[in-house]
């Protein structure tokens, strides 16, 4: 399960490994803005993209809280949030929930900390 800290913001990426983990998140949605990063763990571009999350999180994480699902691995998490958010998969895919909505979304090269900077901001 996936602890929320009251507002407080961590400077992590925290991975969702089930869907209850994934219906936690969405609920979360409606108290504070969230990003998901989908993850192929096996695609150069999906790491490319990692690194900017990752940069991001170093300079602005504090910002909004990340999470992750590797797509490979957990692919009914993967398929469950394209079907929520009626958002066709792609992978690597950021996407910007708030109040159970999706606010901004991009993929593959379109994924750099700058654009997540200007999303979030």
């Amino acid at each position: 399960m996936i602890n929320f800290f009251g507002g407080m913001k961590m400077n992590s990426i925290h991975e969702l490994t089930s869907l209850e983990d994934w219906w936690d998140l969405w609920r979360q949605s409606m108290h504070s803005p969230v990003l998901v990063f989908k993850h192929s763990t096996s695609c150069m571009i999906s790491s490319r993209a990692f690194k900017h999350l990752r940069n991001f999180q170093k300079v602005g994480g504090g910002i909004v809280d990340c999470y992750m699902v590797k797509v490979v691995e957990s692919r009914r998490i993967s398929n469950e949030i394209a079907k929520v958010t009626n958002i066709p998969h792609k992978s690597p895919q950021l996407l910007l929930i708030d109040k159970q909505q999706i606010i901004w979304h991009t993929s593959h090269w379109k994924i750099t900390k700058k654009r997540i900077q200007k999303a979030i901001c």
